[in-house]
């Protein structure tokens, strides 16, 4: 099978212990739980049985440790993983509130994850490797940034192809060189999973199809527009597919997106049709949300075939 790299943050999540807590002052908080938004689509990935490694670093630390352990554990690659002595790995406190959304505070760019580069290591994974996936959260400084389009550069080369999930937070959106180094991405892109509103970061249009129209006409070769809880709509050229969600007891929203993501590009580079790859993606999606913690939903290929076997819900043309 082909093999997935992505890179990026690796950080802890700590959460508030109820709705419209704020993080400014004294409060119970659950974690810390393995987090990061490439991290997460990695071990989704590895878990469905892909082939998948991640070029990030971590501190020489509990944190840091835990994140290496859980992705090892999933049959991940973290050869390419450094742990930097005298520095933290990155966290994330997230505060959710009423009205479904949700506040965070970020130490990523002065973390450990702020160092990563293309080492030997690093190198030696993108060599072996088919496919680069591209989390827009993780452009988060110039090294970074270099990091990422080093990648992207070498799969290119190597003939293979590039998905790109924008998932930019409120927080990072306006950070010096965001903008320009998302739109060097989507150049690249070969599949782009934006979450709603997220199809507007790069085009002034002023609806769905006329949005996606134009991201077919720049080159990339298909678009899936993710929903949440009412599923996704993918397009192409050619055809547009939608599936609706599964419906189930929401605990934690953070990662399902990317949970969905992995589910579908592993199937999309299997040959999967993209009926079959938009239920599967759901599916992991779903099961990502009835577990706290980002990683702690991240089910297996035969978990998400049974619960999936014991849904009705569907996919249309």
């Amino acid at each position: 099978m082909k093999k997935i790299v992505s890179a990026g943050e690796i950080v802890v999540e700590i959460m508030a212990d109820r709705l419209d807590q704020s993080l400014a002052e004294p409060g119970l908080l659950h974690g810390p739980f393995p987090s990061g938004a490439p991290a997460i689509f990695i071990g989704q990935a590895a878990r469905l049985g892909q082939p998948a490694g991640l070029i990030s670093a971590v501190g020489e630390d509990d944190f840091g440790q835990m994140n290496i352990d859980r992705l090892r554990d999933w049959g991940a690659d973290v050869s390419a993983i450094a742990i930097h002595k005298g520095q933290a790995t990155g966290t994330a406190f997230v505060a959710y509130r009423a009205d479904g959304s949700r506040h965070f505070v970020f130490n990523i760019k002065n973390s450990a994850a702020g160092s990563m580069e293309i080492g030997d290591a690093a190198q030696a994974l993108l060599a072996g490797a088919d496919h680069f996936h591209v989390m827009g959260s993780s452009l988060f400084s110039e090294r970074a940034i270099a990091v990422i389009l080093a990648g992207i550069e070498t799969i290119k080369r190597q003939g293979g192809t590039v998905s790109f999930d924008p998932n930019i937070r409120k927080e990072m959106i306006e950070l010096p060189g965001m903008r320009e180094a998302l739109n060097q991405v989507l150049a690249e892109t070969d599949l782009f999973l934006p979450s709603g509103e997220e199809l507007f970061i790069f085009t002034k249009a002023a609806d769905e199809a006329s949005a996606v129209a134009e991201m077919l006409g720049q080159g990339i070769s298909a678009v899936i527009v993710k929903k949440g809880s009412e599923g996704a709509v993918y397009y192409d050229r050619h055809r547009r597919v939608a599936a609706t969600g599964f419906s189930v007891k929401e605990v934690d929203p953070t990662g399902a997106g990317d949970c969905f993501g992995a589910g579908f590009v592993t199937h999309w580079l299997r040959g999967a049709k993209p009926a079959e790859a938009l239920r599967f993606a759901c599916a992991c999606g779903a099961l990502a949300v009835t577990r706290k913690g980002p990683m702690e939903g991240i089910a297996t290929f035969a978990e998400i075939q049974a619960f999936i076997s014991g849904s009705t819900e569907g996919t249309s043309l």
